[in-house]
C-alpha cells in the first residue's frame, strides 16, 4: 500500500523486520520444545535464543541465490548461530513458518483493526446521541420520504460497525492457529507437542490438521469480513457525500483555515474525504475473491496462495485501518445543519405527513383504496407548486366530511415521528443515552 493511505502502526507488521522477528521466534520456541523432548541438546536452544540474529540485506542477498526464502533466513541465521544451527527447523517445513507467521501477523492487524472500530463507534454513538432529537427528511429511492432524525441516521450506521467487530473478532480467533506438522502435516519428523509449544508462545491456537498448509477458508473467512467492514465504510461515506450536496447541504465535511477544494474554482468545498473512503472501500473489497479462490489448492500444498497473500494481506489491512481511522475523523469533526434540515422537512409543503393523513381517513371509516385516492389527488398539485398540502386537505369536501379541521391540523405535528426515538436508541446503545 502507498505511504498516502497507510499508518506507521500496521504498516510495521508487514515489514521484513517484524516477519523476521516472527519467523525467528517460531524456530527458537520450535528449539525448546525439541529440546524439552531430548530431540536437541538443551544448550543448542539456549545459543540460539543468544546468538540468533539476522540482517534483511543478508537475506535478500542470498535468496537471490537460492531462490528461496525461507532457507535464505536460516542461512543467515546460521551465520551468527555457529555449529548449533543445525538443529533450528529440526523436521519442520517451510509452510510451518510462514503459515503461523502470517497468522501471527494477521491477528496482530486484527488487534489494530478492532481498536480503530473502537474509536470509530464512540465517534458515532457520540454524534448519534447529540442529534438524537435533530429533525430531518428520511428518503426512499432519494425521494422525500417522512421524518427521521439524524442521530436515528447515525445510530443505523453504529449497530452496522457494532455488527462488524463482533465479526472482525469472530474472524481473529478463526485466524489465529498455528501449524508446526512438517512435510504434507503428518508430524512424522517432528512432535506435535513442538507444535502446542509454538502455539502457546505465540499467542496461537494448535490447527486440528493443516495438511503442511493452514487451511485457506480461515483466510476467506477474515477477508470477507473485512470486504463487508469496506462496504460499511462505503455506506455511510455515501451518505455524507449525498447530504453534503448543494441542493442538499444538511452536512458537511469540515473545511480547514487554508483548504482548497479546487483548483480552478476557489469557491468549492467538496466532499473529498469521503469520497476518498469510497475508493480505498474497493480497493479492501478487491482482496475478498482472490482470498476466495486461494482456499483451492493441489493436494496437500501448494503455493498459488502465496503470491496473492503477499500482496493483499498488508494491502487490504493497511488500507482498512487507514480508512476507519479517516471515518473517524470525518464523524468527530462533520458539520451539521439542523436548519438546513428542517428547512429540507419544509421543502414539499407538508407531503411528508401524508400517510398520517391515509390512516386518519381509513380510521375515519373510508375505504383504503378511496382515502388514498383522495389523498393522492390532494398530493399531486403540491409536486407541481400549486399549494400546501394543509390547505388543500381542508379544501376537500370528501375529505373535511369525516375529519373535522381540527384534527387534520394535528395531523401535521413534527413530534407524533419522534415518541420513539429513546426506544430505538436503548436498542442500539444497550442503554438510557443521555439527551443533547
Amino acid at each position: 500500500m502507498i505511504p498516502r493511505y497507510s499508518r506507521p502502526e500496521m504498516t510495521r507488521i508487514w515489514e521484513p523486520e517484524n516477519k523476521f522477528r516472527i519467523w525467528f521466534e517460531i524456530e527458537a520456541h520450535a528449539c525448546d520444545a525439541q529440546a524439552e523432548l531430548g530431540v536437541i541438546p538443551k544448550s543448542a536452544a539456549q545459543t540460539v535464543w543468544k546468538y540468533g540474529k539476522w540482517e534483511i540485506d543478508r537475506i535478500d542477498e542470498i535468496e537471490r541465490e537460492t531462490k528461496h526464502d525461507v532457507i535464505a533466513f536460516l542461512t543467515n541465521l546460521a551465520e551468527h548461530v555457529g555449529d548449533d544451527a543445525r538443529f533450528v527447523h529440526q523436521g519442520m517445513t517451510s509452510s510451518d513458518v510462514l503459515d503461523t507467521t502470517l497468522a501471527v501477523q494477521m491477528t496482530q492487524a486484527a488487534d489494530l483493526l478492532l481498536a480503530d472500530l473502537d474509536q470509530l463507534l464512540a465517534a458515532l454513538k457520540d454524534r448519534a446521541v447529540e442529534h438524537r432529537y435533530t429533525a430531518t427528511i428520511g428518503r426512499s429511492h432519494g425521494i422525500h420520504a417522512e421524518p427521521t432524525t439524524f442521530g436515528l441516521k447515525l445510530a443505523g450506521h453504529y449497530a452496522a460497525f457494532a455488527r462488524n467487530r463482533e465479526r472482525l473478532a469472530a474472524a481473529r480467533a478463526d485466524i489465529a492457529t498455528c501449524a508446526i506438522s512438517g512435510a504434507v502435516g503428518t508430524f512424522a519428523n517432528i512432535d506435535p507437542h513442538v507444535e502446542a509449544h509454538v502455539a502457546e508462545k505465540m499467542g496461537l491456537s494448535v490447527e486440528p490438521i493443516s495438511t503442511q498448509v493452514i487451511p485457506r477458508d480461515r483466510h476467506a473467512a477474515f477477508f470477507a469480513v473485512l470486504g463487508v467492514i469496506a462496504s460499511s465504510i462505503e455506506n455511510l461515506s455515501t451518505e455524507i457525500r449525498h447530504l453534503q450536496r448543494s441542493e442538499v447541504l444538511e452536512v458537511e465535511e469540515y473545511f480547514s483555515a487554508g483548504q482548497k477544494g479546487s483548483s480552478a474554482m476557489p469557491h468549492k468545498r467538496n466532499p473529498v474525504l469521503t469520497e476518498n473512503l469510497t475508493g480505498i472501500a474497493r480497493v479492501v473489497r478487491a482482496a475478498v475473491v482472490p482470498a476466495m479462490e486461494n482456499v483451492t489448492l493441489w493436494h496437500e500444498r501448494d503455493i498459488s496462495h502465496s503470491s496473492v497473500e503477499r500482496v493483499f494481506g498488508p494491502d487490504a489491512t493497511i488500507a482498512l485501518d487507514f480508512a476507519l481511522a479517516r471515518l473517524t475523523g470525518v464523524i468527530r469533526n462533520l458539520v451539521v445543519y439542523p436548519e438546513t434540515m428542517k428547512a429540507n422537512l419544509d421543502r414539499l409543503g407538508g407531503l411528508v405527513f401524508s400517510q398520517r393523513v391515509l390512516l386518519a381517513l381509513t380510521q375515519a371509516g373510508m375505504s383504503r383504496e378511496d382515502a388514498y385516492m383522495a389523498v393522492q389527488r390532494n398530493a399531486m398539485p403540491v409536486w407541481r407548486g400549486e399549494g400546501k398540502f394543509l390547505d388543500l386537505l381542508l379544501k376537500d369536501e370528501a375529505i373535511s366530511a369525516i375529519i373535522e379541521p381540527e384534527a387534520i391540523e394535528k395531523l401535521f405535528n413534527l413530534d407524533f415521528h419522534m415518541k420513539h426515538v429513546d426506544t430505538i436508541m436503548k436498542r442500539v446503545f444497550g442503554e438510557p443515552t443521555p439527551a443533547a
